[in-house]
């Protein structure tokens, strides 16, 4: 393949799919905007507001709903952002061009098909890494600048994604797995709906599974104790001779002074409690292990998708298989 053909390869991709970039850039600079607004204009009413409350028994907390409802949407746009990535690599970006025919039409220019989809794949990965750091930094410093006017936590699915690496990593995984899709079926519309709905699922039991992917602390107390509010609760429960066993009926001790209440308890054979928890501490752990996960499968799809098109192309160039195709008599 020429020198110049392959300088020219990612500006075709740019040429191509820019409206996506137009698209994804007007994404991210839109929710950094609304962070910056939110934080900066609207957190001195909202704290005002918040001051008022705690002195009076009757007030109103809209401006302050308001500025929580703003950071949770970023943080939930941001979070599941990689979908419509997913949807773009299965459809726009691959798999109408396999569908229409214009990706072997490149491939008999004088680019090669391994050529052509590592620049299907780098020049949106670049977009991606960028357009995700910036997301990530921005929202890290909005939802971490007024903590008091929020009331959600580190262990929210739409805080925990994009308060680190996940966000970028997701986003990579949904460009590879959509890809791999397209390449497989070859269809724009199929490979659009089936890449949505693999990393939609992926997502789906990392979240749920997202405790199990680090060791838990486990606290054990002979008298009853609270956690701190930004903890992650596995499980919590009272210890029954010696057992631990969630949701015992305390009822049956109401009413008593505590020396009574603690003896009815004992009678009853609670001998302690005991929790099964994340502490805040935990998130990085948590969130490392999540994103090289998510990483991994990445890595898999892209190689998947390598070897899916020397499969489809019969791992010759195009240019060469009409060079050597004896004529026809």
């Amino acid at each position: 393949m020429s020198a110049p053909a392959l300088r020219g390869l990612p500006r075709t991709v740019l040429r191509l799919h820019r409206a996506s970039l137009i698209v994804w850039t007007v994404f991210v600079l839109a929710a950094i905007a609304v962070l910056v607004w939110t934080v900066e204009v609207t957190a001195d009413g909202a704290l005002r507001e918040q001051d008022y409350c705690a002195r009076h028994d009757r007030c109103t907390v809209l401006t302050t709903m308001a500025y929580a409802d703003r950071i949770s949407l970023v943080g939930a746009f941001a979070c599941y952002s990689f979908l419509a990535v997913a949807a773009f690599a299965g459809g726009a970006l691959i798999g109408r061009e396999l569908e229409n025919g214009t990706a072997r039409l490149a491939w008999t220019q004088g680019v090669s098909p391994a050529r052509w989809l590592a620049a299907k794949l780098a020049v949106p990965a670049v977009a991606l890494v960028l357009g995700g750091t910036a997301l990530v930094l921005a929202f890290r410093w909005g939802w971490g600048a007024h903590r008091s006017l929020l009331e959600d936590n580190w262990l929210f699915n739409t805080v925990f994604v994009p308060l680190g690496p996940a966000l970028v990593a997701y986003a990579l995984c949904a460009l590879a797995v959509g890809t791999l899709t397209a390449l497989v079926l070859r269809r724009g519309l199929p490979a659009l709906s089936l890449s949505f709905l693999v990393m939609l699922v992926l997502h789906a039991v990392l979240a749920f599974n997202r405790t199990s992917l680090w060791p838990t602390v486990t606290r054990v107390s002979s008298t009853y104790f609270d956690l701190p509010n930004d903890v992650w609760v596995r499980e919590n429960g009272t210890l029954l001779h010696g057992r631990r066993v969630e949701g015992v009926d305390y009822s049956l001790c109401d009413g008593r002074n505590p020396s009574q209440t603690a003896e009815c308890l004992r009678e009853h054979g609670v001998t302690g409690y005991y929790a099964v928890y994340h502490p805040r501490s935990h998130y990085w752990p948590l969130h490392l292990v999540e994103t090289g996960i998510v990483l991994a499968v990445a890595a898999v799809a892209v190689l998947a998708a390598f070897r899916v098109l020397g499969r489809l192309t019969g791992g010759a160039h195009p240019r060469e298989e009409a060079a050597v195709r004896p004529p026809s008599p």
